[in-house]
């Protein structure tokens, strides 16, 4: 007997990727350098599996004019699947069950969220309480008291995990469902001032977060954390909130996303009431109790009256075509020379890109998600130097 009969050549096609494999080379490419939420979907598409993109990958970077690049090495991932078993993690994928049905609308949802707690509340109605950190005494009772009601109502109340109104949120609704979307990674607990209350939502609640297992949060993490929040929730509401806000990044990601927008009042004299005075001038629903918020959803989702006379329905708008590669990295570099450390408004800045706003969107999402650029309030962005 030969070697050739000990060991037959085969002329089987490679097997397919396991569910498990393919699931781990999605992590490893969106880990990769340079690869945001929009990159990564292309990527897929372009390519059929995420094992094809990470092979592709390096002649990918070399043709947008960056040299040695190398995907996130497999110990990467191999180190984050091993501290999210040891804290009790579970990784839950786009497209995958208990993955969110109104977050999955989103242009730029996160392909994956790691979750600490009870994902079945993943399946429930969601609404968002965010609002100042320094909250007053007032707003912290009044955040208690509408996540309360709301729980009672079947919602799911929403927020960061932050002290002031974000505590007061999570607290009012601990024992009907409560959620957290983290900044850092979901086993990292800030600010620690309220790590008993996150070990108590990881036990009764659900703690979430699209970051890697145990990074540490920074400033640039929580414009993107923002758009979870809203994304999650049927409504935003904003308790307490300065001019100047995070809060108020919230609303405005609320209303990019076509979700209800909601404020409690302040006496104008109040500082911390200034943002919630502004959104409600500029037509943010009022509310005075959980009653307000459950009438505006309940409005906003009855069904309409057929008008007397038909109206032919208006064609639809055609998608904005996938750009390729090439094109998406170019289009990156013209955004960042056009961008420094002084704020431009988003909107002069497609002026001079003369760009459509459906593509230069998802390119700032990259581009904010990669730490390169910052949003301000007021929609400003400027560039991380």
């Amino acid at each position: 007997m030969t070697d050739k009969d000990l060991h037959p050549s085969s002329t089987h096609p490679p097997l397919p990727p396991t569910p498990e494999d393919e699931q781990f080379a999605r992590l490893r490419l969106l880990r990769s350098r340079r690869v945001g939420i929009t990159t990564y979907k292309r990527l897929l598409t372009e390519y059929g599996t995420a094992q094809n993109a990470l092979a592709a990958l390096p002649e990918v970077a070399r043709a947008a004019g960056v040299s040695d690049y190398t995907p996130c090495p497999e110990g990467v991932i191999h180190a984050e699947l091993k501290a999210a078993r040891a804290a009790g993690a579970r990784l839950v994928m786009l497209g995958e069950s208990p993955y969110p049905a109104l977050l999955a609308e989103l242009d730029d949802a996160p392909p994956f969220l790691w979750c600490l707690g009870n994902t079945d509340l993943l399946s429930r109605p969601m609404i968002s309480l965010v609002g100042a950190r320094n909250a007053s005494s007032l707003g912290t009772r009044m955040s208690r008291g509408l996540a309360r009601e709301l729980g009672v109502a079947g919602f799911v109340v929403v927020s960061g995990l932050a002290r002031g109104v974000d505590a007061a949120a999570h607290l009012g609704a601990m024992d009907s469902g409560t959620a957290a979307v983290q900044a850092g990674g979901v086993d990292v607990i800030y600010p620690a001032e309220n790590t008993g209350l996150a070990e108590d939502m990881s036990r009764r609640g659900l703690r979430l977060s699209e970051q890697p297992m145990g990074l540490q949060p920074m400033a640039r993490h929580f414009p993107s954390r923002n758009r979870i929040i809203s994304g999650l929730s049927r409504a935003t509401v904003v308790v307490e909130a300065a001019a100047k806000s995070g809060s108020l990044i919230t609303a405005r990601d609320a209303l990019d996303q076509g979700r209800e927008v909601l404020a409690v009042p302040g006496h104008p004299l109040d500082a911390r009431a200034a943002g919630c005075n502004i959104l409600i001038r500029e037509g943010a629903t009022l509310v005075r109790s959980a009653a307000d918020i459950l009438e505006a959803l309940s409005e906003g989702t009855a069904p309409a009256r057929a008008p007397a006379t038909p109206v032919p329905a208006a064609p639809p708008r055609p998608p904005a075509p996938l750009r390729t590669l090439k094109e998406a990295a170019r289009l990156h570099q013209q955004i960042l020379a056009r961008l420094g450390p002084s704020p431009v408004a988003e909107d002069q800045l497609i002026r001079d890109l003369k760009a459509v706003p459906a593509q230069v969107a998802p390119a700032l999402v990259d581009l904010e998600l990669d730490g390169q650029i910052t949003r301000q309030p007021g929609g400003l962005l400027t560039r991380v130097v």
